[in-house]
């Protein structure tokens, strides 16, 4: 039997918040945009706080969002006529390709609290179709193990499939764990990946990191491997719970810049003026 790729913590760091002016309330950043390279194919996640008005109508390009809910309700418009609210446990992904418009809201005097991902489209899909799909917590596939579970909301993980089905293919789990439990998730080798704990306590990886709420740890990977990995995760709190992401590089050289994410600073020009052109179409209202 082939022994499997055991993943190690490679970085970790805790979360700093800034407050913001209202009705953006605060914010941090998970995965800082000036890392790209060393997270490809995520580009940053950002961990907002916010009410209404915050996120109104704008126009993305070249790159897919993966909206986590944490707290709160998250009311999504898009310009294609898609309108729906997410709760707590809900996922939202958008491959905005070559011309997203939509907004994203806080609902009546509710604060959405959110994780957004951005992931990196290739060159020959930042012009694709722009898709939306709603991922419901309930919709999620749960694997139970003693003393936790695992729900998969993107990929193959703990031997399930989640119904998340993004252009460039990623996985996308949340682990459940109860004082002293313990877990094994198997990810794709070559993914890079990286973890956040929502809550509890939790040493990760074969060398055993240890990070509390608002940890993020980066995995290490092996690139050229064609099998699975294992991340191993023991609980030291009554409710643990952690996010883990992940995905194949994509090595391209980029340009993020303002909603924009291209290959070059000619592109995000050439975006700019298609939205003030009119042809990303109507607002999202």
């Amino acid at each position: 039997m082939t022994e499997r790729y055991l993943r190690e913590v490679k970085d970790h760091w805790y979360v700093k918040y800034n407050e913001m002016g209202f009705p953006a309330i605060q914010k941090g950043w998970v995965l800082p945009a000036d890392r790209w390279k060393e997270f490809d194919p995520f580009i940053l996640m950002a961990e907002d706080w916010f009410k209404k008005g915050t996120f109104p109508d704008h126009p993305h390009r070249g790159f897919q969002t993966v909206t986590y809910v944490v707290d709160g309700r998250l009311e999504h418009i898009d310009n294609g006529g898609g309108r729906d609210i997410l709760e707590p446990g809900d996922v939202q992904y958008m491959n905005a390709g070559w011309a997203a418009r939509h907004a994203e809201d806080g609902v009546e005097n509710d604060v959405a609290h959110t994780l957004q991902l951005w992931l990196n489209l290739p060159e020959d899909k930042k012009k694709s179709e722009t898709i939306y799909q709603n991922v419901y917590g309930e919709d999620a596939p749960v694997v139970p193990f003693e003393g936790g579970s695992v729900k998969v909301f993107s990929g193959k993980v703990a031997g399930a499939e989640g119904p998340l089905d993004s252009i460039v293919p990623i996985t996308l789990s949340e682990v459940t764990l109860s004082e002293g439990a313990e877990c094994t998730l198997d990810l794709p080798e070559n993914h890079n990946a990286f973890l956040y704990v929502l809550a509890g306590d939790v040493d990760a990886g074969a060398n055993k990191v240890n990070l509390k709420k608002h940890g993020v740890g980066t995995l290490t990977f092996n690139e050229e491997g064609k099998g699975k990995s294992e991340l191993q995760l023991k609980s030291h709190k009554r409710r643990t719970k952690v996010l883990v992401y992940s995905g194949a590089p994509i090595r391209e050289e980029i340009v993020p810049h303002g909603p924009f994410v291209m290959n070059s600073m000619e592109e995000i020009k050439q975006a700019y003026d298609d939205f003030r052109s009119g042809k990303f179409g109507p607002p999202a209202l």
